[in-house]
């Protein structure tokens, strides 16, 4: 089969088309005004311009005017409901300590802390198009992407390549190298790196597909970003899997700018494994749970061969990721001849679990996923995809590529981009487009030597903000 059986023949959203007047604020403000979404900006904490500029701690809404903020796609904002979340699981901790673990209590919008991780993933498979039972909320991005490599990169002397992305994140980078090393090969025989042709910066499926089929014979995981933070690239989540999987290659997916940003359907696409983190898109806070998908054919459990004898696919065991009935019984052993475990996994991805997750993580991440649920991820990209055509739109209106002092290296077609733009600027400019994005209180950010990143988040930026940014951006950019 050639890779043209595979590729896409026509992009599924259709670019918007602006009118005339697009570049007045009237029409930014027309936009807003026909936002469906635009009730969710209320539902965030949109940093004043008072307390961006102090190097004080302050309290936020003491000053009326707002920063602009366009940094989603590094950390979102706060959510209004994080407080409440906070102050419940703090107000458990302190009325009725360890019984948190096991108690449900009324008026509180939080779960006994045992069922915190599944309350929170009950809301998060909508967010990637999974079964419950396929989603967990637990660890960090890179630390579950370990786990997750410990239990499906089973290298042989034939197969022992992993694909990744040329400009990886540096987290992936260093987890796939150090995984190989593990297992006592040469990462420089064992890594193989898919980049786009020289000159450019976004990677075809076409080419993809071709480096998959290159490398076929010796690939054991293919893991790529679903989109590529520097550029912002939306990669073919479906195409590339499929393709993968039908060379025997184990697909894994790092979600960490997809997540909260793009719809996605995990399940439906046959995706092995997937890790993701929720401080960006999905605004649970800096550093917050992160999560993982599991395929729901890698976490069956089969008791087929007795009850003492459960036959599941191998992973790195913690307490957690143990039956919830027995876990805390502590019989975790019997004497044969020797010692050995009574591990019994939960089915699904549950039973990757390691360790008691965070209280205070889960109440922090279940108060951002309240929001989510009042919306869906169709409309959330609905938005998102038109207010990104807008931030394109107004960037290159009035420009030629002659004229034009930047390059937005992120896909022109909306199926193949999330909500940010990387705008490559001519060498020497980003000091001064940087402060005067700094003075106007606009919040994005850059990429040495010559990148900035534009994120217009659809829960809480509008349309006017987009406009405003396009005046101080093209402004700095205006010869001296």
């Amino acid at each position: 089969m050639t890779n043209s059986n595979y590729l896409n023949p026509a992009s599924k959203l259709a670019k918007p088309v602006f009118p005339s007047h697009a570049g007045t604020v009237g029409y930014a403000k027309l936009l807003d005004s026909e936002d469906a979404l635009s009730s969710l900006r209320e539902k965030f904490i949109i940093p004043s311009v008072a307390n961006v500029r102090s190097k004080k701690l302050a309290k936020p809404g003491l000053s009326p005017e707002s920063c602009l903020y366009f940094c989603g796609n590094s950390l979102g904002l706060q959510p209004k409901a994080t407080s409440k979340y906070l102050e419940a699981q703090l107000d458990t901790w302190s009325s009725i300590g360890v019984m948190g673990h096991f108690t449900d209590l009324e008026d509180s919008p939080l779960k006994q802390w045992q069922l915190l991780a599944e309350q929170a993933s009950e809301q998060m498979c909508k967010i990637v198009g999974a079964s419950p039972e396929e989603v967990i909320a637990m660890g960090t991005l890179t630390m579950n992407l370990h786990l997750l490599l410990a239990s499906f990169y089973k290298p042989s002397e034939k197969k022992h390549r992993i694909l990744l992305d040329w400009k990886a994140f540096p987290s992936d980078h260093y987890a796939i190298e150090s995984q190989i090393a593990w297992h006592g090969l040469d990462p420089k025989n064992s890594m193989v790196f898919l980049g786009p042709d020289d000159g450019e910066f976004v990677i075809s499926t076409s080419k993809i597909l071709a480096t998959i089929d290159e490398h076929a014979d010796e690939t054991a995981v293919l893991l790529l970003p679903g989109i590529q933070y520097y550029t912002g690239q939306l990669f073919d989540i479906p195409t590339i899997t499929e393709y993968a999987r039908a060379r025997n290659i184990i697909v894994g997916w790092d979600l960490a700018h997809a997540y909260a940003n793009v719809e996605l359907k995990l399940h439906d696409w046959n995706v092995d494994f997937a890790a993701w983190c929720t401080y960006k898109y999905g605004n649970a806070g800096p550093g917050s749970m992160g999560g993982l998908f599991v395929h729901e054919k890698h976490g069956e459990v089969d008791y087929s061969h007795g009850e003492d004898s459960p036959q599941y696919r191998h992973r790195l065991t913690g307490w957690y990721g143990g039956d919830r009935a027995v876990r805390f019984k502590m019989d975790n052993r019997k004497l044969i001849v020797w010692c050995q475990t009574e591990f019994r996994p939960i089915p699904g991805a549950g039973g990757f679990q390691v360790s008691n997750p965070s209280a205070v993580d889960l109440a922090s991440l279940c108060a951002a996923l309240s929001v989510f649920s009042e919306t869906s991820m169709a409309e959330i990209r609905k938005k998102s995809v038109l207010m990104t055509a807008y931030l394109e739109h107004l960037l290159l209106d009035g420009t030629t590529d002659e004229t034009r002092q930047f390059r937005i290296i992120t896909p022109a077609d909306p199926m193949a981009r999330g909500a940010q733009l990387s705008l490559l600027l001519k060498p020497g400019l980003l000091p001064k487009v940087s402060k005067a994005l700094q003075d106007a209180c606009i919040i994005c950010d850059k990429r040495e030597p010559d990148v900035i990143r534009v994120a217009p988040a659809p829960l809480y930026n509008s349309f006017t903000e987009v406009w405003s940014f396009c005046q101080v951006f093209k402004q700095a950019l205006e010869v001296e």
